[in-house]
């Protein structure tokens, strides 16, 4: 096993893939005394390479990294998405682009597995899938602490039988991808008995995140039984983040998230739109052809700054966001949660 002491630095910048997670953003929340994570997916291997390397040059401070684990794949998932294709068809001509076509990919796992072993960060975290048993073992011969997200206690006895070094329990108030490793597409728990109940289960280290907007937010899952906390809304309006400026006006200038695979084929907690309600029960469960298949409609939407086209990801505690730099941002985490414990 390959711990990690979060004693020091108990709250964790989330990994934010698509655009938000930066360079930039992991080293001014490590500066301010939050433990980083480089958010790995939908990077190319370069890319991810670059940027562990950049990160290293910008801080000494210890970090982790995520990467999405291959789903599961279907030739169902294809047919699926191409009829939901025809319902997106419309928004599309009036855009004015071609929607793309829906694939399977495992995002370079394999590649992206190799680089972490080689550069070997403090943490590498898993979701959507969970690594195979020899990966695990992998990464923790080369000093690098394995962690996969779970939903669902009942998931706790399958990642211990990966032999992990921990587990990041995401509850339902959790902005982005569910994590898990079963898109069940139903209500889930909620952070706070999410924690206990995981806890009650394991010996293993539990990092919490869900909701949480302040230090004081902080403090209160900590109590619940976790040994560190992790942010991701918080941080989406930092200048650091790589957060569109469409996302970054709707995430203080809109009410209400839901939860969609209308995006990516995935069950994800975003702002609603007139997307989600129009296409999350038409949506099927096939993740990444979904994804795929509605990148250029997102893409278009991100820059023209047409928030109804675009995934607003978004936890639950959006409306409490504070826009300001990263590590200011940070020490104010830091000192609300020492003061709240």
């Amino acid at each position: 096993m390959t711990s990690v002491d979060w004693s020091s630095s108990p709250l964790v910048l989330a990994p934010m893939a698509g655009g938000p997670s930066t360079v930039a953003l992991a080293a001014a929340a490590a500066d301010g005394g939050v433990f980083p994570f480089l958010g790995g997916a939908y990077l190319t291997p370069e890319r991810l390479r670059d940027d562990i390397g950049a990160l290293r040059e910008a801080t000494r401070r210890p970090f982790g990294v995520n990467i999405f684990a291959p789903s599961p794949d279907s030739p169902s998932m294809q047919q699926e998405s191409l009829a939901y294709a025809e319902l997106l068809a419309p928004w599309a001509a009036a855009a004015g682009i071609e929607l793309g076509h829906p694939h399977y990919d495992d995002d370079a796992f394999d590649a992206k597995v190799d680089l972490l072993v080689d550069s070997a960060p403090a943490v590498v975290s898993f979701a959507f899938g969970w690594p195979p048993a020899e990966v695990v073992a992998r990464l923790q011969s080369a000093g690098v602490a394995v962690w996969v997200t779970v939903n669902e206690a009942t998931e706790v006895e399958w990642a211990q039988q990966l032999g992990v070094d921990g587990l990041v329990v995401q509850g339902w108030e959790a902005g982005g991808h569910r994590g898990g490793p079963v898109d069940t597409g139903t209500t889930q728990s909620a952070l706070q008995p999410l924690v206990a109940e995981v806890a009650g289960r394991t010996s293993l280290p539990v990092m919490a995140a869900g909701g949480v907007m302040t230090g004081s937010d902080a403090a209160a899952v900590l109590r619940a039984g976790a040994s560190a906390v992790a942010l991701g809304t918080a941080f989406l309006d930092c200048p650091e983040a790589g957060t569109a400026p469409v996302h970054r006006h709707a995430l203080t200038h809109r009410t209400g998230t839901t939860v969609t695979r209308a995006f990516t084929g995935r069950s994800a907690r975003a702002l609603t739109t007139t997307w989600t309600e129009l296409f999350t029960e038409a949506a099927p469960a096939a993740y990444p052809h979904v994804h795929h298949l509605t990148a250029p409609l997102r893409a278009y939407g991100r820059d023209t700054g047409e928030a109804e086209l675009v995934n607003l990801w978004a936890g639950t505690g959006h409306e409490r966001l504070r826009q300001l730099p990263a590590a200011e941002l940070a020490r104010t985490l830091v000192a609300e949660l020492r003061a709240a414990l």
